[in-house]
């Protein structure tokens, strides 16, 4: 129990010291479509790299104060969490790392929002859980945090002209192909929700085996 509650403890630790060192680089980077500091800052929080570092990052931290949390929502928020934080580690490594010329200190958030937390979050979860807690109506629930961003992130962009990602550039791609690639990226979530649930009811078996 003290080793999964410094595991979540650090897990929560290297999400805020990333969030923090993007924040910097970002107030002081004066070129973008946002000209002012605090629209800069504020649009940091429109990414899905954040969002997901901060659900969990939020939620590793809640089990460090208290490892025995058990509602719905927080089951919610976690699955989403683990969920999120490994599609950024995945799709960034696969796509669209090395796209923009980094800063050293953008690199080193570049590290810990892409590559650190997603492995400290996604071991997390395989090796301390809480395992045993998700079922098909968590699974559901899930999708609304990755749904609600597309539909957040398509009317902003229709209205702003920004679009934190390539494939959701509808000025430039479309409708039907961003329309596509929203429907593919549900797809993936549902189906890694749907094995994470099928991994959770194994995987405390697989550990008391072990």
């Amino acid at each position: 129990m003290k080793i999964a509650r410094s595991w979540f403890g650090l897990t929560a630790l290297v999400v805020a010291a990333g969030i923090v060192v993007q924040l910097v680089v970002t107030a002081g980077d004066t070129g973008g479509l946002f000209p002012s500091t605090a629209a800069r800052v504020a649009n940091v929080f429109c990414y899905f790299t954040i969002l997901s570092n901060l659900l969990v990052g939020g939620t590793s931290l809640l089990l460090a104060l208290d490892p025995d949390r058990k509602s719905t929502v927080f089951r919610t928020l976690r699955l989403d969490g683990v969920l999120a934080i490994a599609v950024t580690g995945v799709v960034y490594h696969v796509a669209l790392a090395g796209l923009v010329e980094l800063s050293p200190a953008g690199a080193v958030a570049d590290q810990l929002l892409h590559t650190v937390s997603p492995i400290l979050g996604v071991l997390g979860w395989l090796l301390f859980g809480p395992h045993g807690t998700l079922g098909p109506r968590i699974v559901w629930w899930s999708l609304a945090y990755p749904l609600l961003w597309l539909a957040f992130t398509l009317v902003r962009g229709a209205i702003t002209g920004f679009y934190p990602y390539p494939f959701l550039e509808a000025d430039e791609l479309g409708y039907p192909r961003v329309a596509l690639n929203c429907v593919v990226i549900a797809v993936l979530f549902l189906a890694l929700a749907a094995a994470a649930m099928l991994l959770d009811r194994r995987l405390p078996r697989l550990w008391s085996r072990a």
